[in-house]
C-alpha cells in the first residue's frame, strides 16, 4: 500500500492520456495521486485502489484527455460589455456587482479556467470575491486581483457621463505626475491588490475621441513599476500603439495586455526583458462584431473598435513567430465569461501551434504570477487543479470549448460523464 496518513483525503486519477508537463509529449495510461489537494505521485499504468488507503476514490478518466487547469491572465469578472452597462452602472450597487462576479467567476471555473487575473474591477469588492473563494465560501476560480492606477482623462479612468457623475465615479488611484502615481500605487497596494494594472495608452472602450496612443508618460510609468516591485507586486499595462508598449517595457512592466501594434522595438524589448505578452484576440474580436452589428457603442468606440480589433489578429502572429513569451488571455467581459477558451482557436489561426497555446495558458501563466512551485504542471508537490476532455486539444484545439472535468486544488467540481 502507497503511504498516506489515515486522515488524508486520497484521489487516484486513471488519466487515457496525460500533459503533465504542456510543451512536452502526453503520456498514456498514467495514475495521477492526489492527497489533500496536492499531486502526490504520478505513475505509469492504471494503479488498483487496493494499493492505497481504504477510503481512497478512485476517478476514471482513462478515456479522457487530462492536463492541468488553464490560467486566464486577463479577465474583469465584474461584468460584461452590452447595451445595458450605463444603465447597470447607475442601477446595481456595489452588492449586486459583487453578486454578478460570483456567478461569473462560477461559470469560468466550470469552463476549465482554475486561476485567472482580474484587471480592473471595484477594488473592494474584487478582494472580497477573491478572498471568499480562497476561504471556500463560494465557487470560483483562484484569482489574483489587479488594483488599477491611471492618469486623469486616460483610459481606465471614468468617462462618458455628466459631470457630476465623473466627479463620483473617479477613483482615488486615478493620478497626475510621477509622484502622485507613486501614492496611488501604494494606495492600491494598501487597499489589498495582488499586482497594479496600469494603461500606458489609449483604449478602445472609453468613450471619448482620445485615441490609443502614449498617455502615461515616462516618468509617471517608471514611478509606477518601482514602486509596485518595492512592495512586491508586478505590473501590468494595456498598451496598443508600439510608443506606448515600448515605454512600459523600458520602465519595466511584467506583461503588456493586448499588444495591437508592437513593433520591431516592441519585440526586441520584450525578449531583453523576459516580459510577456498576453493577447487577448477575443476582445479584438468581439468588438469588431459589436461595432458592426451593434447600435450601443458610440460612434468613438466603434471607429477604434474595428480599426484597432481588426488588426490584432496579423500583429499577435508576427509577434509569436518572433518568440516573444506569451501568456494567455482572454479580456473575458468584453466576450462573454465562460467562453475564454475561444481566445485559443484564435490564437491558432493566428498561426501558434495547439502545444504552444496549452503551454501559454499553463507554464507560462504561472511563471507569469509567480505560481510556477505551484502551478501550470501536474507534477508532485503541485497543486492538483485538473481538466479532462474528451479529445485531445493537441490534434484539435477546439477541445477546449467543451472541458467536462474540472478539479480545483483536489476537489472535484464538474464531475466527468462518459460519452
Amino acid at each position: 500500500m502507497l503511504p498516506a496518513t489515515s486522515l488524508a483525503q486520497v484521489k487516484v486519477i486513471h488519466a487515457g492520456q496525460l500533459l503533465a508537463v504542456p510543451g512536452q509529449d502526453p503520456l498514456k495510461q498514467q495514475t495521477l495521486v492526489v492527497t489533500d489537494g496536492k499531486i502526490t505521485g504520478v505513475f505509469p499504468g492504471y494503479l488498483s485502489l487496493d494499493k492505497f488507503a481504504d477510503d481512497a476514490d478512485l476517478i476514471d478518466l482513462s478515456s479522457a484527455f487530462v492536463m492541468p487547469g488553464l490560467m486566464d491572465m486577463h479577465v474583469h469578472l465584474q461584468g460584461e460589455l452590452g447595451p445595458n452597462n450605463d444603465s447597470e452602472t447607475l442601477r446595481l450597487s456595489d452588492a449586486d456587482v459583487a453578486m454578478k462576479s460570483v456567478f461569473f467567476a462560477e461559470k469560468t471555473l466550470m469552463s476549465g479556467f482554475t486561476t485567472v487575473r482580474d484587471l480592473g474591477a471595484k477594488p473592494e469588492q474584487i478582494y472580497a470575491l477573491r478572498d471568499a473563494i480562497d476561504k471556500g465560501w463560494v465557487s470560483g476560480p483562484r484569482i489574483i486581483a489587479a488594483g488599477r492606477v491611471s492618469i486623469t482623462g486616460g483610459h481606465a479612468d471614468v468617462d462618458g457621463m455628466r459631470a457630476d457623475l465623473l466627479e463620483k465615479f473617479t477613483a482615488k488611484t486615478v493620478c497626475d505626475g510621477p509622484f502622485d502615481c507613486r501614492r496611488a500605487t501604494r494606495r492600491a497596494i494598501k487597499f489589498g491588490a495582488d499586482l497594479i494594472k496600469i494603461t500606458s495608452t489609449g483604449g478602445v472602450l472609453s468613450d471619448t475621441n482620445t485615441g490609443t496612443g502614449v498617455q502615461m508618460t515616462d516618468g509617471e510609468l517608471k514611478e509606477v513599476v518601482e514602486t509596485a516591485h518595492g512592495l512586491g507586486r508586478k505590473v501590468a499595462s494595456h498598451a496598443h500603439a508600439a510608443a506606448g508598449i515600448n515605454a512600459a517595457l523600458r520602465a519595466g512592466v511584467d506583461s503588456i495586455e493586448h499588444g495591437s501594434y508592437a513593433d520591431e522595438e516592441s519585440i526586441r524589448l520584450f525578449k531583453q526583458s523576459g516580459a510577456y505578452l498576453v493577447p487577448t484576440l477575443l476582445a479584438g474580436d468581439t468588438v469588431v462584431t459589436m461595432a458592426k452589428t451593434a447600435d450601443f457603442m458610440s460612434d468613438d468606440i466603434k471607429t477604434k473598435a474595428i480599426r484597432v480589433g481588426g488588426d490584432m489578429l496579423k500583429n499577435f502572429s508576427r509577434a509569436q513567430r518572433s518568440g516573444v513569451n506569451i501568456a494567455f488571455g482572454t479580456d473575458s467581459g468584453v466576450s462573454r465569461h465562460g467562453e475564454n477558451a475561444r481566445e485559443a482557436v484564435l490564437m491558432f489561426e493566428g498561426g501558434m501551434s495547439a502545444a504552444e497555446i496549452l503551454k501559454s495558458a499553463t507554464v507560462n501563466a504561472a511563471k507569469l504570477i509567480g505560481y510556477q512551485d505551484s502551478l501550470g504542471t501536474l507534477e508532485k508537490g503541485k497543486l492538483a487543479d485538473i481538466i479532462a476532455t474528451d479529445t485531445s486539444p493537441l490534434e484539435d484545439i477546439s477541445a477546449l470549448l467543451s472541458v467536462d472535468f474540472v478539479m480545483k486544488a483536489g476537489k472535484v467540481v464538474k464531475a466527468h460523464e462518459k460519452s
